[in-house]
């Protein structure tokens, strides 16, 4: 079974994926850290083509580093941890815009497709269920409210919550209006506001979903 979660930045993609993936004992797939691995090598190397750096890159998703809300997934990068690096702020500015490049999401996206072919998982991104597997038994979009979504984001990076919503408004403009893979919920995608509900809540429902959608999600 795949259970697909997009949404914008902010919305609680990651958190409730893996929690989500925890409780059923499915895979973890964080597309959004294959981007930034991506802009990393670019950010190293601007002169080099972002597409040839997508196709090239031999990036590894592991078990998660540290536990709860606050747990991230590892990350290797050409056999290096990058789990740290690719969280920077200019790294995931880079991983926005390169989103844009269709070179780079036709790499990305064969990668993740032959990652996802067999057995269960939960895989969250932007484009999960519109472009990466529409075929997904269970698709989520996941939202909540500007404020809301720079609210966590700034508790996150420790940064100033206005600076961070006015980069999370101009990530929303690029994402939902670039021409390759724009954001937005798939058709019969399941829209959940996470506005004021804990991750828990949120969790809880998406499990409920999917144990509903299929069987191999059944206690």
């Amino acid at each position: 079974m795949l259970i697909a979660i997009d949404g914008p930045a902010g919305a609680g993609k990651s958190t409730v994926a893996r929690a989500v993936a925890e409780t059923l004992g499915f895979t973890y797939l964080d597309s959004g850290a294959m981007y930034r691995c991506v802009a990393l090598l670019w950010l190293a190397a601007p002169e080099q083509d972002p597409a040839a750096l997508a196709r090239g890159a031999e990036i590894e998703l592991g078990g998660a580093i540290g536990a709860g809300a606050s747990a991230v997934m590892r990350v290797l990068l050409d056999g290096r941890d990058v789990t740290r690096q690719i969280r920077a702020p200019e790294v995931s500015e880079a991983a926005s815009r390169l989103a844009a490049d269709a070179g780079v999401r036709e790499a990305l996206v064969s990668k993740q497709r032959r990652l996802i072919a067999e057995g269960d998982w939960v895989a969250e991104g932007r484009d999960i269920g519109t472009v990466v597997a529409p075929e997904a038994a269970l698709k989520v979009f996941l939202t909540a409210s500007p404020a809301e979504r720079a609210r966590r984001r700034a508790a996150e990076l420790g940064a100033e919550q206005a600076t961070v919503l006015a980069e999370l408004t101009l990530r929303d403009a690029r994402d939902s209006q670039r021409e390759h893979s724009p954001l937005t919920a798939a058709p019969a995608a399941v829209t959940l506001d996470t506005t004021g509900s804990s991750v828990e809540q949120v969790v809880e429902r998406i499990v409920e979903l999917a144990r509903s959608a299929s069987p191999s999600a059944r206690p």
